[in-house]
């Protein structure tokens, strides 16, 4: 049986960030998703990034296909505006009402290389399934989300309702207290009065987190879960930045 954390999930992963992951912080987080480079220069400076090394950074981005450029404004590629939309969906995950089904996904595709089982172990995981066994995915079926419509070429799938108590499978498959302990680690770090720059940094892996919070129907979680506290926390820095972009443009 796999317990499925990530490296993310097991600390606060309070690393510095680069230049590209601060300019890369703000886009995702506005929308629309995209800056003019003035505004670019002021808002990364509170953060230890300079003019020049923020250019250098552009255009590697532009390069890389990370940022597509019209004029002086910056915009997220088409690949992370789908990375937009899992960091929206994970601040705001949408849920409906659980009745004891089960989501299972059964990998039936051999002959598979590395490269190709790495990716669909990473696209599973972003729909919030996680792994009883080697092939075998599963949660409780409380997100309002379809399944893609190409997954039944790799996979069967399957609603479920196991034997096993909900609760011990749910302990099986995610741990809940250290994913717990960080989010409240990362919010005594975003309450703490700290420099912009650290604020963004506790703040970016807070979004990080979130990406790997299971979203389980209340009943499964501890009642002081708080996943939700984190959102909201988040939710009210976003519209922080938001604001200083606005100022930042009408004085300009």
């Amino acid at each position: 049986m796999r317990m499925n954390v990530s490296a993310e999930s097991q600390g606060a992963d309070l690393r510095p960030l680069s230049a590209r992951s601060v300019v890369l912080s703000l886009l995702l987080g506005a929308h629309p998703p995209q800056l003019p480079v003035k505004d670019l220069v002021r808002l990364v400076e509170p953060f230890g990034v300079g003019g020049s090394t923020l250019r250098a950074a552009l255009s590697r981005m532009v390069a890389a296909g990370d940022l597509r450029r019209t004029d002086a404004v910056y915009r997220l590629s088409d690949r992370l505006l789908a990375r937009q939309r899992r960091q929206d969906e994970a601040l705001r995950p949408g849920t409906r009402a659980w009745d004891g089904d089960w989501e299972m996904v059964v990998i039936t595709a051999t002959g598979r290389g590395p490269a190709e089982r790495a990716d669909l172990r990473a696209r599973l995981t972003a729909l919030r399934l996680a792994e009883l066994r080697e092939g075998v995915w599963l949660r409780p079926a409380n997100l309002d989300r379809p399944l893609p419509a190409g997954l039944h070429r790799v996979a069967l799938t399957c609603a479920a309702r196991p034997e096993e108590s909900a609760h011990d499978l749910v302990a099986r498959l995610w741990p809940l207290d250290t994913w717990a302990a960080t989010a409240r680690t990362l919010l005594a770090h975003t309450a703490a009065d700290q420099s912009p720059a650290n604020r963004f940094t506790a703040y970016a892996a807070a979004v990080r987190h979130l990406l790997t919070d299971p979203v389980l129907p209340p009943g499964l979680v501890p009642a002081d879960w708080p996943g939700e506290t984190l959102r909201t926390d988040y939710a009210a820095y976003q519209r922080e930045l938001t604001a200083s972009v606005g100022r930042r443009e009408r004085a300009a």
